[in-house]
């Protein structure tokens, strides 16, 4: 039976609907988007996310009478790979897993149709077997093999009569390429690095260049990946640092200073905007991009990952007269997306809303805001000063650096503003001996500051391979009961195994890690000067305040986060261990 008639007599969602991992008015509306966009059946379910894409590409498989693989786990040798020209893996999407000289096999992501196998059968002179797999296997195994956007590099290769890229492809003052038939396929392989970042659900994208090699990373969920790319990589590093100069409306002849811009980006109906910061080194140019998409942006309290009373206080926050409210963690822990969060539910009618940034990375409807400019003077003090002229009534510094940002921003707390803003401290309670060492009045701190709130952002367990973790040690486990309340028995933990999902790694997403600290009138009357932070978090925890460790094993219990998450995040070297040498 062809595969076209197999696909006539029972479809994909059929299949997955008998399995119970689909539902019937789920397939009826993926049958309408199927017809709208002329979709096969299969994409247009994963696309409308009712389905994981190996579910669905298993049932491709099993409703087509194929076997069904994942070249991604499997450990494909470079001598199995070149069993089928680089071109012909490129153009089917396909590729060689295994076979000798008489017949091959072959993972397709789509199933071929007749005239398509005849056709392959001639330009390789050989029987094949099909079977299918996932377009994210089949794309993992060729970046992992070939290098990202090696199709496109091998274009650029059969343009240049078929030779190694043994020169620079550089691009003139004017942004025209020195060989303009090139030009265009440039811009492809800079378009096809970013659109590999989106795919990822990358948030950082680095372009390092070194003597004889370039080193191209992604950071996903926090972490930096390493990308490979094709040989060749390092003569194209010019171009393609001139190709996202242009895109950011750059100097490219310039290349002794830095350079920072902005490019707007937009991939189906998601629009996206990349802050392009660019660094003179020893090798070249690098590059670095921050990926600030509209759709990261979660605007309701409830998508923030706090337990229910950190929600609830959070939520009364928002709705205060006045008062100071910190945000504190390091770079990249979350704080802008939970400020974003604060000012939407403050954002109203009644409410004038100013923001005071330095970049502005979302843009949110209904507020005033303002980019800082210290190059002519704009400073977050500067700005700040004048913003209390314009009758506010919240207002969101994007960051208190100096005593006199703090002095005005502590100051407008006083009078009758609501202040949102974020300080670098390790933890919650150190705001206020942070706030103290910046030579602000005791008595100010103690009046104005209402709540500091630290946070984190770890990795989430991917939930299609999500399993019980059998590895707890009995030290975790008895903190856990410990701080959860718990008899040891009832600790439980999971972890990821790695799937076609989560590109094998077992992680997939982000969960934020809270830490909140109120000041009420028993904390603001020990804030006296030398104060200590050990005084502070003895008398917070006595008005039930929770260490951040302490509310993260609740999200381990849930299998939101694994133990190797929490403890990245919150481990503390014991200080006795020099002590046991």
């Amino acid at each position: 039976m062809t595969p076209d008639a197999a696909t006539t007599q029972r479809e994909v969602g059929d299949l997955l609907v008998e399995q119970g991992k689909l539902t019937a008015p789920q397939l009826e509306q993926a049958r309408r988007r199927q017809k709208r966009l002329n979709l096969p059946q299969h994409r247009a379910i994963v696309d409308l996310n009712f389905a994981s894409e190996e579910d669905t590409w298993r049932a491709l498989a099993e409703v087509n009478h194929f076997e069904f693989v994942d070249p991604a786990a499997l450990d494909l040798k470079p001598a199995t790979l070149e069993l089928v020209p680089l071109k012909l893996i490129f153009h089917h999407h396909m590729l060689p897993i295994g076979g000798d000289a008489e017949c091959l096999t072959l993972a397709f992501s789509e199933p071929p149709r007749q005239m398509e196998q005849g056709n392959l059968r001639l330009l390789l002179n050989k029987r094949f077997q099909l079977v299918i797999a996932t377009p994210s296997s089949i794309h993992a195994v060729i970046k992992k093999h070939f290098g990202l956007g090696a199709e496109t590099i091998q274009k650029l290769r059969e343009e240049r009569g078929g030779v190694d890229l043994d020169r620079e492809i550089v691009f003139d003052v004017q942004g025209k390429e020195s060989d303009s038939a090139l030009e265009a396929t440039i811009s492809a392989f800079v378009d096809q690095i970013l659109q590999e970042a989106l795919r990822l659900r990358a948030t950082d994208i680095h372009l390092e260049p070194y003597a004889n090699s370039v080193r191209l990373r992604y950071r996903v969920d926090g972490i930096l990946e390493t990308v490979p790319v094709p040989a060749g990589m390092r003569n194209l590093h010019l171009a393609i640092v001139s190709r996202l100069k242009i895109m950011a409306g750059l100097n490219i002849a310039e290349k002794r200073l830095p350079h920072d811009g902005r490019i707007a980006m937009k991939t189906g109906e998601e629009e996206y905007d990349l802050r392009v910061s660019i660094m003179p080194t020893k090798h070249g140019e690098a590059v670095a991009l921050r990926i600030l998409g509209r759709e990261n942006l979660f605007l309701d309290l409830g998508q923030l990952g706090m337990e229910p009373a950190h929600e609830a206080v959070f939520a009364q926050l928002t709705q205060l007269p006045q008062g100071l409210v910190l945000l504190t963690g390091p770079t990249g822990s979350g704080k802008t997306t939970t400020l974003y969060a604060a000012l939407s539910q403050a954002n109203d009618e009644g409410r004038k809303i100013i923001t005071f940034e330095d970049p502005i990375e979302y843009q949110l409807e209904g507020t005033v805001q303002i980019q800082v400019r210290e190059q002519i003077g704009l400073t977050f003090a500067a700005g700040l000063r004048s913003v209390l002229r314009h009758d506010p009534d919240v207002v969101l510094v994007g960051e208190i650096r100096d005593f006199e940002t703090a002095e005005i921003a502590i100051r407008a707390a006083q009078t009758g503003h609501l202040v949102f803003s974020t300080l670098h401290t390790n933890d919650s309670i150190s705001s206020v001996t942070r706030l103290l060492e910046m030579k602000i009045e005791p008595y100010l701190v103690a009046s104005s500051l209402v709540c500091s709130i630290s946070q984190r952002l770890a990795r989430r367990i991917c939930r299609h391979c999500a399993g019980p973790d059998l590895t707890i040690t009995p030290d975790v486990r008895q903190e856990m009961a410990k701080a959860l309340g718990l008899e040891p028995a009832e600790v439980k933990a999971a972890c990821g195994c790695g799937c076609v999902e989560c590109n094998q790694r077992g992680y997939r997403g982000r969960v934020a890690i809270y830490e909140m600290f109120l000041v009420d009138e028993a904390i603001a009357d020990l804030i006296q000067p030398g104060l200590k932070t050990s005084q502070l978090r003895d008398a917070a925890r006595r008005l039930g305040w929770r260490s951040m460790r302490e509310n993260a094993w609740q999200k381990v219990q849930r299998g939101m986060m694994p133990i190797s998450e929490q403890e990245r995040w919150t481990r503390m070297i014991d200080p006795g261990i020099l002590a046991k040498r």
